[in-house]
């Protein structure tokens, strides 16, 4: 670098002139952060991977054009409850897609990386799609496999995830218990009567909903998969028709996987816009659309209507209505030393 001597209106020159170079800078630095490219972590259970690579496209398009910005969203998939354990010991996401809210509130009680209210910031209880509990058979069903009480029959093999771990399985097991108290007029000591030998069926608990499908489906274990029904739909879709039937129950339980920022999380990265709209844009017509051609039923009464087919009418109860929510649920049936551990002996 050369070496100059100044006077006081040369240094006064240069003075203004760097200082309209750093407004210029950060002016720059802000356009740049808003158009630049972006990415964000979405962090979600098993069975939605195809559905949010679908989404992810779809919204990578919508929001170049709402805002100019490029983004990139990143996956990341497994049972719920590992998912957000992982989250709660320090994976940064953006945003969470869990399969039950209990999962969601664990976060936000033990992070605070969000308001305990989060499940009012979207409608639908921030629960964008819906789906329900169903049994995969294979072909013919041999085991002339109906509704809940044919899972308890002697010899049936049924094949389900981990409660401990899996969001999917904890609807699973919340599903025949709802049935069983129903047809028993309530009676608790019934329910877990039947819900026990359910599990006396259940050779092995894979940790995710994909892993209990991958068995089933793939490794012809079990005569039963008790499953998502998207799960399942996508299951037959991909395997053929030849292969497997879906039997769905008379009663079954109504699935409402909730979706959420983190935040603390999108603060810290600059992200907050992106996200917001990520959840927001799952309740357009387009993101109804993806959700339900991935086998979930949409909230949107004019895209259910468009694949009503594939969503056959099933009477529904809620985890409200019968458990008095998630919280409740968790700490009765799925806690350590809670009613699962005491019914469940691995074999």
């Amino acid at each position: 670098m050369k070496n100059h001597r100044f006077n006081w209106l040369t240094w006064t020159v240069l003075g203004v002139v760097a200082l309209a170079a750093g407004v210029l800078a950060i002016v720059f630095r802000s356009d740049n952060a808003l158009a630049g490219d972006g990415s964000l972590l979405n962090v979600s259970y098993d069975p939605t991977r195809e559905l949010y690579q679908d989404y992810n496209s779809a919204f990578s398009k919508y929001w170049k054009g709402k805002s100019g910005q490029n983004i990139s969203v990143r996956q990341s998939h497994g049972g719920s409850g590992k998912q957000a354990r992982s989250v709660i010991d320090g994976l940064e996401a953006d945003v969470v897609t869990l399969a039950l809210a209990y999962d969601i509130q664990e976060i936000a009680e033990r992070t605070k990386l969000l308001p305990d209210n989060w499940q009012s910031r979207l409608p639908n209880n921030s629960a964008p799609y819906t789906s329900t509990i169903v049994f995969l058979v294979r072909k013919g069903n041999p085991r002339n496999i109906k509704d809940w009480p044919d899972l308890i029959k002697p010899g049936t093999v049924v094949v389900t995830p981990s409660p401990k771990t899996s969001g999917g399985a904890r609807w699973n097991y919340l599903a025949a218990w709802g049935w069983a108290l129903k047809q028993n007029g309530g009676n608790e000591a019934a329910a877990r009567d039947y819900v026990t030998k359910l599990y006396k069926n259940v050779p092995v608990l894979d940790s995710g909903a994909r892993g209990a499908t991958i068995t089933f489906v793939k490794h012809g274990i079990g005569h039963v998969l008790i499953a998502w029904e998207n799960e399942a739909l996508l299951a037959i879709n991909e395997m053929g028709k030849d292969n497997f039937e879906i039997v769905t129950p008379p009663v079954t339980i109504l699935a409402e996987p909730p979706v959420a920022i983190l935040d603390k999380n999108v603060d810290k990265h600059g992200t907050r816009a992106a996200a917001e709209e990520y959840v927001r844009y799952l309740y357009s017509e387009e993101g109804q659309d993806i959700a339900a051609k991935h086998y979930y039923r949409p909230r949107s009464t004019a895209v259910f209507a468009k694949y009503a087919s594939r969503f056959p009418t099933v009477q529904t109860f809620t985890i409200d209505d019968v458990f008095g929510g998630w919280n409740k649920a968790q700490k009765t049936h799925f806690a350590d030393g809670a009613i699962f551990d005491q019914i469940y002996q691995p074999k």
